[in-house]
Formats: C-alpha cells, sequence, structure tokens
C-alpha cells in the first residue's frame, strides 16, 4: 500500500510539473508564446502553434508562467550568463535598441556562435551601437520602454526632415490601414526588424501580391517579407527535408502570421548578416554578399528600421528606391 501511495504521488508531481512546464509563456516583446518544450533556442512549431525555446525567450525579455517569479529570475540569469559568455569583452551590442551578442571568433560582419547569431566588435562600431555590459533586466526595461513608446497607433505623420541612405532616394508618406497591420504582425510576435523587412516589400505589409511573386521553385516568395524558398528550407526545420519543388509549402505563411514571422525569425538567426545577400539574391547572393546591390538593399533596410522607431503600430511609411529583381 505505501509503494501504491507513493507511486501516486510521484505521478501526480510529474502531472503537476509537465503543466507547468505547458503553462510557461514567454512576454515575447509585449506578446505572449508559449515556451517549447522540445527545444531550448529559437523558434519552434509544437500543438499546432509556433513556440519559443527558453533560451531565446530569456535574451528577450523573460518567462511568465507557472513558475513566474523563479522563472523570471532564471530568466535574467540566463540572459545575462548569455551576454558574458558571447561579447568581444563579455558585452553585448546595443544594435538599434535589441541587444544582440558579440561574437568571440568573428572579426567583421555577423557570426554564428552558441547557436544563435553573433555580431562583430567591428559591424556593431558601425551603426554605434558599442558595448552592453548591463545586465538582463535593464535590457528588458528597455525593451518595455520601448515597445510602450512606439507608435501613436494613429495616421501618424512622417518627420519634417528625412536623411535618405548614401546615394539612395528614399520618402515617407501614410496609408490607410497600415498601422492595423504592423499592430498585427506585432501580436503575432514581430519585432521591428521584421516589419521593416515587409515595408520595403509591399506598401501596406501584406501578402496580397503575385503568388509567389511570380517565381517558383527556390525563388517563391512567401510572407510580408518576400523570404525565398531556397532559404527557408533550410532554416525551418519542419521543411527541410523538402526539395525546390515544394515551395507550395511555404505559401502557408500567407495567411499564418503567427508562422511568418516564426520562419522570419529562423532565417535571420540562421544565416545572420548573410541572410541580406540570401533573400536579395538567392543562392548567388549568399555566396557573394558583397556585392554593391546587397551593400545598397542592406542600407535601405537599416534606414527604414531606424525610421520605425516611434512609428511601430500607425499609418507612416518609409520607403527607399532599391530597384527589384
Amino acid at each position: 500500500m505505501k509503494r501504491l501511495i507513493i507511486s501516486a504521488v510521484s505521478l501526480l508531481f510529474v502531472f503537476f510539473s509537465l503543466s507547468s512546464m505547458a503553462q510557461s509563456q514567454c512576454d515575447w516583446y509585449g506578446s505572449n508564446y508559449p515556451l517549447c518544450n522540445n527545444q531550448n533556442s529559437g523558434w519552434g512549431w509544437e500543438n499546432s502553434q509556433s513556440c519559443i525555446g527558453y533560451d531565446t525567450c530569456a535574451e528577450a525579455g523573460g518567462v511568465s508562467g507557472g513558475n513566474s517569479s523563479s522563472s523570471s529570475s532564471s530568466s535574467s540569469s540566463s540572459s545575462s550568463s548569455s551576454s558574458s559568455n558571447n561579447g568581444g569583452g563579455g558585452g553585448s551590442c546595443d544594435w538599434y535598441g535589441t541587444a544582440t551578442p558579440m561574437c568571440t571568433s568573428t572579426s567583421s560582419g555577423w557570426g554564428w556562435e552558441n547557436n544563435e547569431s553573433c555580431i562583430s566588435q567591428a559591424e556593431c562600431n558601425t551603426q554605434g551601437g558599442g558595448n552592453n555590459n548591463s545586465s538582463s533586466s535593464s535590457s528588458s526595461s528597455s525593451s518595455s520602454s520601448s515597445s510602450s513608446n512606439g507608435g501613436s497607433c494613429g495616421t501618424g505623420s512622417c518627420p519634417s526632415n528625412l536623411n535618405c541612405p548614401s546615394g539612395i532616394s528614399c520618402g515617407c508618406y501614410t496609408v490607410s490601414g497600415l498601422g492595423a497591420n504592423k499592430q498585427s504582425y506585432q501580436n503575432a510576435g514581430a519585432d521591428r526588424r521584421f516589419l521593416a523587412s515587409a515595408m520595403m516589400e509591399t506598401e501596406v505589409m501584406d501578402t496580397n501580391y503575385t503568388y509567389g511573386d511570380a517565381k517558383s521553385g527556390d525563388a517563391f516568395n512567401a510572407g510580408a517579407t518576400k523570404q525565398n524558398w531556397g532559404m527557408m528550407r533550410q532554416c525551418h526545420s519542419a521543411w527541410s527535408g523538402y526539395g525546390s519543388g515544394d515551395y507550395d509549402v511555404s505559401a502557408a505563411m500567407n495567411s499564418n502570421k503567427s508562422l511568418d514571422v516564426q520562419v522570419y525569425n529562423e532565417c535571420r538567426s540562421q544565416f545572420g548578416n548573410n541572410w541580406f545577400g540570401g533573400h536579395r539574391n538567392g543562392s548567388t547572393g549568399l555566396s557573394n554578399p558583397n556585392t554593391q546591390d546587397i551593400q545598397n538593399f542592406k542600407a535601405g533596410y537599416d534606414w527604414t528600421y531606424q525610421q520605425l522607431s516611434g512609428h511601430e503600430c500607425d499609418d507612416v511609411r518609409f520607403w527607399v528606391e532599391i530597384p527589384a529583381i
């Protein structure tokens, strides 16, 4: 009888532990997402919905849910540890308001270390990011502050002056309904990186464009940021077994914002700074990411990202003249 009671108690303990895990949530820049049970980093797909790895969540804010207080503390220390271990000199780069780990083995551009993207000291310096040795809690506070101060969620208005990227035309105007689309993607987990990419592709940041952007095979485009199938099937684990001819699978992103955002985050994380080359010119761009065209595209993206600060949920649209290819 004693053994039966002990076994029953043990089963109850396991049940409640698993329930607590299932209920744990990630506060991803103001939107709650379930934590993945089967992976610790990046984004995943479990129980027919997007989920986020614990370590990735910790870098952006913290974990809440069944054990909110202890999880938050653990999240803070985990993020702090990650920052210390990945930084050139033990810090992180303030990359347009996002704390990004510094590379230890990469001297220029972006890299991939400890199963996550990292940025070199040289690349960080180009944007004036510098080292950020602040704690996870201050980083989280900064992200929260940025989120709460960003955008009027109304029509908004363009800045009185715009400093365009060198040699590139740019401008600003308002588009009715754009703010609602910005907000809907943020509700699905998008950050300002995603918004900037989507803003460069369509006027109202949606997926109402020609199917595949009139392309097929690895060049097929899907989602609001028009990512290509060749890259997506490399960075989204559920599609890793597909070939270039299976591109229709990714069309699900056109009607599933959470999946769209998830695949975008996964590809940005896997390809690092080379993502711009691949996004602009496919496998050729991945092999040769430093062409003038790709550098212009990246400059246009960086400018759009910066301009979006304070316009994350209004109807203001910024544009740069980058020829379509």
